[in-house]
């Protein structure tokens, strides 16, 4: 399986804050069947001021240690890149790294803040989508604006945003809430990936079978497994050609 959405880089956001943590997420992703990861470290400005050479460091160290603790995982980077105008001043100077590309076009994976969809936040992902960027919106089964008002996805869905969905909520450890958009996302065929969103090893390991094996249910095994394994690895294969 392919994870593209997970916070393994040691040291530079929320996720594992040291190399150690990292290794031992690591091998807890490669127990689960995963065999590479896209790492997206947050870049929110002012919060966490990551670019692409704190990012790069950071997947180096991570790539020794693998080497070193003889674990077999592939890893690149990318970002989880937090709503805002910064965004686009970030794509017109070519400092924003993405998770990979879809149908030809650059795939950013978009982050809105957790409390809301920001009023006019579509005219943000317009903007992407006509600089050939398709946004695709972070678990969005967990935003609470979503939760009070499943519509808000709307304008987003019909102009071709992807979404990724978490695993683990699709399973029902991020409350019922989460669990039920996540189920009705996949009942109407709406989820492009399914996804970890790994920080810790105890509360939000790299877990994705229980939540694939959940949305089997739903949409069947095939399905399933697309989200898992060949929608993501058609978006992230470039890092690993």
């Amino acid at each position: 399986m392919i994870d593209l959405h997970n916070h393994l880089l040691p040291g530079i956001d929320d996720g594992a804050p040291d190399l150690e943590t990292a290794l031992q997420l690591a091998r807890m992703a490669v127990a689960e069947g995963i065999t590479h990861l896209v790492c997206t470290p947050h870049i929110h400005p002012g919060r966490y001021d990551n670019d692409l050479a704190s990012i790069a460091a950071a997947r180096q160290r991570l790539v020794d240690g693998l080497q070193e603790a003889d674990i077999p995982l592939r890893v690149a980077a990318a970002a989880e890149v937090r709503y805002g105008t910064e965004l686009m001043r970030g794509i017109e100077q070519g400092s924003l790294p993405f998770l990979g590309t879809w149908h030809d076009k650059r795939v950013l994976l978009l982050e809105l803040p957790h409390s809301e969809v920001p009023f006019g936040a579509e005219r943000l992902t317009e903007w992407l989508l006509q600089h050939d960027i398709v946004p695709m919106i972070a678990h969005p089964e967990r935003n609470k604006g979503v939760m009070q008002c499943p519509s808000k996805l709307k304008p987003f869905i019909e102009q071709g945003c992807l979404l990724q969905v978490t695993a683990s909520a699709v399973a029902g450890h991020f409350g019922e809430p989460a669990r039920m958009i996540a189920n009705t996302l996949l009942e109407l065929g709406l989820v492009t990936i399914l996804a970890s969103d790994a920080h810790n090893v105890k509360h939000r390991p790299p877990a994705l079978v229980e939540g694939m094996q959940h949305a089997a249910r739903i949409v069947g095994a095939f399905h399933a497994e697309q989200l898992v394994i060949d929608h993501p690895w058609q978006i992230a294969s470039c890092h690993f050609s």
